[in-house]
């Protein structure tokens, strides 16, 4: 065996098969590789195809000690029709990570180990998994290696999934019928999850919205959460003082064996000059870095940042609403729409909007997030909520407005308004006025000023906590000694 395949320590990644769920863990995995890590990332057969597709057939080339792998994903084919450039049914990928991925993952493993033999990588030494793929854990188990879980949510949203089995005991979810999503019911406060003070159903992740007693997805989060306090430990893509409400009722709840919160990671990230990843990056749709250069052209703080994420959809009319209300709001903006943003295919801006938009406008298909969010230019993002989008908005100090869709951004939505105050929350049927006035209120009125000051105060936290010696730093270098550097595992 050679001297390199002897001297690394192996950590072998698997994301839940997402864009949103991707990203952090790739994030980590560059972490642990700067520390010395060899890296072997695990997507699907399906994500591979598209990510060689948005970064190149070369982007992996030269990589000796940061290695991509696949496993199936256990789903038939998307039809003929269907571009393969879309994120597949969530439901059908929940089901089939319960069913289909411990076995090829198995196999997996025994062929990285198999190769260590030979010195063509170094033996596999432990696991890193999103926390919501739990079939590492078992497969940790048999290899006696620790495993290390992810969570790609704030610490409030895990939180309330870790008590949606509560709930339902509780007989609060499901809902009677369909009349409580929009009676009232809805308001109702939550007072059996500790630490989350006046929260609301509709703050907590939206998957417990169903009447259905055997909705797939309520109970795959009711199943996977139990399995999480399994792990060897779980970390946090935050900081404590983003969420120490939270953080405080997870640490002294005793659920988990190993807590520490080691983000935001695009800050811990800059914090390693020798940062020789940073051209690699994780999206699976092409980026067009062309949108930087239109930024160049605006003056500091002028550009709306529009994108919905990876997930969001919504209807036609909901779109129209929202690129009038951005026409009429005179403010410049970079929109982002995914081919697979409005329901039933892509809607064509008419001829009228294309002229009255000309000269203060960029809509493209997908960018580099972080670098338009750290651009001079950009002075606000109307978002989805989702938590990566969150985390980076803070690093860059660039404060949001808020339209959350679904899972975790209703509660990342309440962090933003209630709680942390940087964010503006427009209602779900938004019509083109509210956004015209919001967008005004955001850009130039006096609330957006104070927005924007609390978000600078919050990005001086976090870089705070990821500057060497801070709570995150420090906290990346226990897990590293206390967890994956353990030979040794034990579980229950």
């Amino acid at each position: 065996m050679s001297y390199f395949a002897e001297r690394k320590p192996h950590a072998v990644f698997t994301p839940y098969p997402l864009q949103g769920h991707i990203n952090p863990l790739f994030k980590l995995a560059k972490l642990l590789h700067l520390r010395g890590f060899h890296i072997t990332f695990v997507n699907t057969d399906y994500n591979h195809k598209r990510y060689l597709k948005s970064r190149g057939p070369n982007a992996l080339r030269g990589l000796p000690d940061f290695r991509f792998e696949t496993i199936p994903d256990g789903l038939p084919p998307l039809d003929d029709d269907v571009d393969g450039d879309v994120s597949q049914h969530i439901p059908s990928l929940c089901d089939s990570i319960r069913k289909n991925f411990l076995q090829p993952f198995r196999k997996l493993l025994a062929r990285l180990n198999h190769s260590a033999t030979t010195g063509l990588n170094p033996p596999v030494t432990c696991l890193v998994s999103d926390c919501f793929v739990t079939f590492p854990i078992q497969a940790a188990k048999e290899l006696e290696i620790p495993v290390l879980l992810l969570s790609p949510l704030s610490a409030a949203a895990l939180w309330s999934f870790m008590h949606y089995g509560t709930l339902v005991q509780r007989g609060i979810v499901p809902l009677k019928d369909e009349s409580y999503l929009t009676n009232g019911y809805l308001e109702t406060k939550v007072d059996c999850i500790p630490g989350l003070k006046n929260y609301r159903l509709k703050d907590l992740p939206d998957f417990l919205r169903t009447t259905d007693p055997n909705d797939t997805m309520l109970n795959f989060f009711i199943e996977e959460t139990v399995k999480i306090p399994s792990g060897s430990a779980i970390v946090f893509n935050s900081f404590d003082e983003l969420e120490r409400d939270a953080m405080n009722a997870i640490y002294f709840s005793s659920i988990f064996p190993w807590v520490y919160t080691i983000g935001p990671f695009p800050l811990l990230l800059n914090q390693s000059p020798q940062n020789h990843l940073a051209s690699l990056g994780s999206s699976l749709w092409k980026e067009n870095t062309g949108c930087l250069e239109w930024l160049e052209s605006r003056e500091a703080g002028t550009v709306v940042y529009v994108n919905f994420g990876s997930i969001t959809v919504m209807s036609a009319e909901q779109m129209l609403e929202f690129a009038w209300g951005l026409a009429n709001s005179k403010k410049p903006f970079l929109w982002i729409i995914r081919p697979d943003l409005v329901t039933g295919g892509s809607v064509i801006l008419s001829s009228e909007y294309v002229n009255e938009t000309r000269d203060r406008s960029l809509i493209t298909s997908w960018c580099p997030q972080e670098k338009v969010l750290n651009h001079p230019s950009v002075g606000g993002f109307l978002t989805h909520c989702g938590w990566n989008s969150t985390t980076e908005s803070i690093c860059a100090g660039v404060p949001m407005l808020c339209w959350p869709f679904f899972a975790d951004q209703p509660t990342n939505c309440r962090y933003m308004c209630s709680e942390w105050e940087i964010g503006i929350e427009i209602d779900n049927n938004a019509k083109r006025e509210v956004v015209e006035k919001l967008v005004n209120e955001f850009m130039v009125g006096e609330e957006g000023k104070k927005m924007r000051e609390k978000t600078m105060q919050l990005k001086k936290k976090a870089e705070e906590a990821t500057r060497p010696g801070g709570n995150s730093y420090v906290n990346l270098d226990k897990v590293i000694k206390e967890v994956l550097l353990k030979q040794k595992t034990s579980f229950d």
